[in-house]
């Protein structure tokens, strides 16, 4: 449809705007637009869907949650509109009631499973994608109560001994109550089960209460029944909730007469209910007799119709294939435990970056995530998830995920360089012309270098990482573009050597124009740190320009504008050595941290161990991370509960301190902490792919100030040059052959 046939539409919604005494949409649009630099999309349409479902969920609980405070709520609501509570947010003018406090839950599944159940901080599960949710409580007869959302101090933690499960327990006064939360493999499909274990002083009630609601608010239920036999719900027609054994006492609760909390204590059973605004809530109740233990489980199909056939001992088998790491520190021993799991969960085929807001396809997210995979040896989960990429390639070569990002295509090609690197196996020869398609299309996209302007030859404005800021003329975008087209160069020089030398010629001015345009920011700020853009100053975006050096390595460690970078990010954008993103995460991260700590350890700087203890200091103790964690209540304030980006760079991060490949060379125990060296016991890292082949490293303190680092290896081809790191050690480079070297402390006698 042309411009100007939308010209009347414009004039009759601005008109009946402005008749209706509503701000003009249209004039509203173009100022927005006109702080941002002009581009092709001002924002994905994927992310206003996203936002638009996300914020009508928030009118609804605005509607809802406020009159309705005697209900029994999940834990962040209790958190966030108590007055007493440092998590309380004034509702005000707020027109949506959104989790912005305690965007915390943690993912349990099975390998292969697309279906991710969460359990929230207090044991709340949601056992289906935005659904509806599951709460255990104990109501005594003398009228007390044990409700896990309001205790003040519970215990959960993540057991990966058999599979994933989480594990939450609550007490008070003469109650106590533990519910255990996993996934499990009935005759091939997945089913959830929860187990409820309670025991009480005095005569009471495990009750297990259907609830409208989960970790983001309102969640619709209309009818509930118990079956005849009182073993299990039916939830709208559509989903079944089985019982150990029969419910003792049943009741049903619509919007209009308050939650089924209030109406526990009357005698009168209901054996079915529905409500027509969708806020129907139910009871399953259980006697315990006092100071005996009882047992109650719950288990859920997870997928109602469609084989699955999944495998019961998968867990097994893919953490024996897994890269191990065996160190001194339980909890990061734990960390790393935990984000292994949380890569094979959010893999089933595509790959994810959350179980809930974020279970959905992002080029970028993919890249890193996928990477993780591969530097685990987990090649045939990678590859799978790397099969799924063309089909997202637009016939012009552009690899979609959502417009106006222009990042995607350089991942997409860095990521299929690394596969072959850290496999040692070539690509499939279909993959040369989506290369070829993506390169070319890379070249093409880039603006004229003639132009006038500081962004001449880089790529135009966009979107990019969201967390950048406004749109603009990213060098995110930029440098991956520039390492995409060298890794196309690389990857069909065999099938295709004019192409390849096409390429490499083109990542050569595209590196050119990056750095005219940097020197334009280094006169324009007085100092060489690399801006988001040519057009700001710098600021928390600037995280994004540290690519460069991590994962890139497109420039030397020690390069005066990434280590200026660094150095103002350090001093502006750190709180307690987390990185703080002022622009739209507006909380600590994780994974942003992790990359910073990345930039540290490759330039020798002994302060990465500070930020990577600042990370597992914001872990929760299930060993996950938020997008975003609120810098006053630790909790979650953005994106995903569950964060994969984040356990996958944890991975990167502690493969980085064992293996780290610097150009030609392979770097080994760089990163390894000195705390770990002060006792006697090994500390292992592998099998570990690399560039050069996979390699097992073993570091092992001796008397005398003395260590023993050993390593083994399967090498691809000839080996590489090799470099010991190890903090507080000598550094030697390793002569061929050796696989075994004593290194003495710094300044010790030899």
């Amino acid at each position: 449809m042309s411009w100007a046939s939308w010209l009347p539409w414009r004039f009759i919604l601005s008109r009946a705007a402005r008749r209706q005494g509503f701000l003009d949409p249209i004039e509203l649009m173009a100022r927005l637009r006109a702080l941002a630099q002009p581009s092709e999309v001002d924002e994905p349409v994927e992310l206003l869907r996203a936002g638009l479902v996300f914020h009508a969920r928030g009118l609804i609980n605005t509607k809802v949650i406020q009159h309705n405070l005697d209900w029994v709520w999940p834990y962040w609501i209790d958190r966030q509109f108590d007055p007493r509570d440092p998590s309380f947010i004034p509702r005000a003018f707020s027109i949506s009631h959104i989790n912005l406090t305690h965007r915390n839950w943690t993912a349990i599944g099975h390998p292969d499973c697309e279906e991710l159940p969460i359990v929230d901080p207090r044991g709340l599960l949601t056992p289906l994608l935005d659904g509806w949710s599951v709460d255990c409580w104990i109501i005594t007869d003398d009228g007390r109560c044990l409700l896990p959302s309001r205790a003040v101090e519970v215990e959960q933690h993540q057991e990966l001994d058999r599979g994933v499960a989480v594990v939450t327990r609550t007490g008070q006064a003469g109650l106590q109550l533990t519910t255990r939360v996993e996934v499990e493999v009935v005759e091939g499909e997945a089913v959830c089960r929860l187990a409820a274990t309670a025991t009480a002083d005095t005569g009471a009630w495990l009750v297990l209460a259907l609830r409208s609601c989960n970790p983001e608010g309102v969640s619709f239920i209309h009818q509930v029944a118990l079956a005849d036999d009182r073993r299990s719900w039916r939830v709208d027609e559509h989903h079944s909730l089985e019982f150990s054994e029969p419910v003792a006492r049943h009741h049903v609760s619509d919007y209009q007469h308050g939650d089924v909390f209030i109406h526990l204590d009357e005698h009168e059973d209901s054996q079915q209910g529905s409500c027509k605004v969708g806020m129907a809530t139910a009871a399953a109740m259980f006697p315990l007799q006092p100071g005996i233990e009882r047992t109650i489980t719950a288990t859920m199909p997870l997928r109602e119709s469609g084989p699955q056939t999944l495998v019961a001992g998968a867990w097994d088998e893919i953490r024996a294939q897994a890269c191990k790491l065996s160190c001194p520190e339980p909890r990061y021993q734990m960390l790393y435990d935990a984000a292994v799991s949380s890569l094979v969960l959010h893999s089933p085929d595509d790959v994810y970056p959350g179980p809930y807001t974020y279970k959905r396809f992002w080029f970028r997210d993919a890249a890193f995530l996928i990477h993780a995979l591969l530097c685990l040896g987990l090649n045939a989960r990678a590859e799978r998830a790397l099969a799924r990429f063309p089909a997202r390639q637009t016939p012009l070569g552009y690899f979609r995920s959502q417009d106006g990002e222009w990042d995607s295509n350089g991942e997409v090609l860095w990521i299929l360089q690394r596969f072959e690197q850290l496999t040692g196996a070539r690509l499939d020869p279909g993959w040369h012309g989506p290369i070829k398609r993506a390169a070319r299309w890379i070249i093409r996209k880039r603006l004229d270098s003639k132009l006038d302007a500081p962004h001449a030859g880089l790529l135009p404005a966009g979107f990019s990482a969201e967390h950048l800021g406004p749109n603009d003329f990213y060098y995110w975008d930029d440098f991956w573009s520039v390492s995409g087209l060298h890794a196309a160069a690389e990857l069909i020089a065999d099938q295709d050597a004019g192409a390849a030398a096409d390429f490499t010629a083109a990542a050569q001015d595209f590196a050119a124009a990056i750095d005219r345009s940097l020197e334009q920011c280094a006169r324009r700020l007085r100092r060489p740190g690399m801006p988001a853009s040519p057009y700001r100053r710098l600021d928390s975006g600037a995280i994004g320009s540290l690519v460069a050096g991590y994962p890139l390595q497109a420039c030397a460690p020690d390069d005066v504008r990434l280590q200026d970078t660094v150095d103002f990010l350090l001093a502006k954008c750190f709180l307690d050595d987390a990185f703080f993103q002022d622009m739209i995460h507006s909380g600590l991260n994780a994974y942003l941290t992790l990359h910073v700590a990345q930039v540290l350890l490759r330039a020798g700087n002994p302060r990465y161990l500070d930020l990577m203890d600042a990370v597992a200091g914001l872990a929760t103790s299930t060993g996950q991370w938020p997008e975003a964690i609120h810098p006053r209540t630790m909790g979650g304030c953005m994106g995903d509960g569950h964060h994969v980006w984040a356990s996958a760079e944890w991975i990167l991060m502690l493969r980085h301190c064992f293996v780290r490949e610097e150009g030609e060379r392979l770097i080994l125990c760089a990163g390894v902490p000195a705390r770990w060296l002060t006792q006697r016991s090994p500390v292992s890292f592998g099998p570990a792919p690399t560039s050069f082949g996979t390699v097992s490293v073993i570091v092992t303190p001796l008397d005398n100030e003395q260590t023993r680092v050993e390593w083994q290896a399967d090498w691809h081809a000839e080996p590489p040059p090799i470099e010991l790191r190890l903090p507080g050690h000598e550094v030697v480079s390793v002569t061929p052959g050796v696989t075994s070297m004593i290194l003495s402390h710094e300044g010790a006698p030899r």
